[in-house]
């Protein structure tokens, strides 16, 4: 009976996080469009902004290009200018050797908006999307 007490699980013994542990991982589809990375510099201070590409997209991630390399912050908001989306609250996943930032958005993304981002992409594979104005 002595060694049981340890044994057991508590409680405590695996916390778990809804968005992480148990989110349905939705799959990625390529894209391409022009977006933009937007954060504060120096606690509140000041909003900065830089250009880059979104590669990929899921409802609840993304996957992004920049160009140049610059200290990114863990928060940060993302803003599609063509599909005129804006202000999608991003947290930073991974941050890769080439350049490339792995993001989780804060809430998913809809459907909606999901194909307003497919029509006005430049990747050869949406090239026949239309956008739905009565949906």
């Amino acid at each position: 009976m002595r060694g049981q007490a340890s044994e057991r699980p508590t409680y405590l013994s695996r916390e778990e996080s809804f968005m992480y542990d148990r989110e349905a991982n939705f799959p990625m589809e390529e894209t391409r469009n022009e977006a933009r990375i937007e954060y504060t510099e120096n606690g509140m201070l000041n909003l900065s902004s830089r250009r880059c590409e979104l590669l990929q997209i899921s409802k609840s991630s993304a996957v992004i290009g920049i160009a140049t390399q610059f200290k990114l912050p863990q928060n940060f908001y993302l803003d599609i200018p063509g599909a005129r989306i804006g202000m999608i609250g991003c947290i930073v996943k991974r941050i890769h050797a080439n350049n490339l930032v792995e993001a989780r958005f804060l809430r998913l993304m809809s459907d909606r908006d999901l194909n307003r981002i497919f029509v006005y992409s430049t990747h050869p594979n949406h090239r026949n999307r239309v956008l739905d104005i009565y949906g």
